[in-house]
């Protein structure tokens, strides 16, 4: 599934929300990941991870909710994106989901109520439930390339791929080519 609009997407909005973690058990806590690559290397080293407590240096991406229960009303995550405004050196940008694992391991099929969707404007770009990731703790969820070498607008496509890997070892990995 790829974005049909001729001129490509602007500014997105990526949303997360679960249900909190049954009484006495620990919270869980989901957390939206963007990586940024370079137009001349875009499955190599990102240039820059937002996510929880940064944002792109330049304020194109951030991050404007941030849960750590999956309490409260609406989406628990917002992740803002302006791919307009990203610089012609950047041409690719991937984002992600991942759990933290401090309360032990839980999975995407552990997680009631999980939800991501991508947005632009009132536009529903694509809406998945979490729970087909299954035994994954983390997946890639979206990929925004840029058109004709770095000149043209940003194309949306899904990348649905879970990985069994923390936040951290996750960040190494959701930019790799997918097999």
């Amino acid at each position: 599934m790829t974005s049909s609009l001729n001129k490509g997407v602007g500014k997105v909005q990526v949303t997360l929300r679960w249900d909190p973690s049954p009484a006495g058990a620990p919270d869980h806590d989901l957390d939206i990941i963007a990586a940024v690559y370079p137009q001349e290397d875009p499955h190599g080293t990102p240039v820059y991870l937002v996510h929880f407590g940064s944002r792109s240096p330049d304020g194109t991406i951030t991050l404007d909710r941030d849960s750590r229960t999956g309490q409260g009303f609406g989406s628990d995550e917002v992740m803002t994106l302006e791919l307009e405004r990203l610089s012609p050196a950047y041409g690719r940008v991937v984002v992600g989901v991942a759990i933290q694992q401090g309360g032990g391991r839980v999975a995407f099929a552990d997680v009631a109520g999980g939800q991501v969707a991508v947005k632009e404007g009132y536009q529903e770009l694509d809406n998945l439930p979490l729970a087909d990731l299954g035994p994954a703790t983390a997946a890639t969820i979206a990929e925004f390339t840029r058109a004709d070498g770095g000149t043209g607008g940003w194309r949306w496509s899904r990348s649905l791929r879970g990985f069994d890997a923390d936040p951290r070892s996750f960040t190494e990995l959701m930019g790799g080519a997918a097999d």
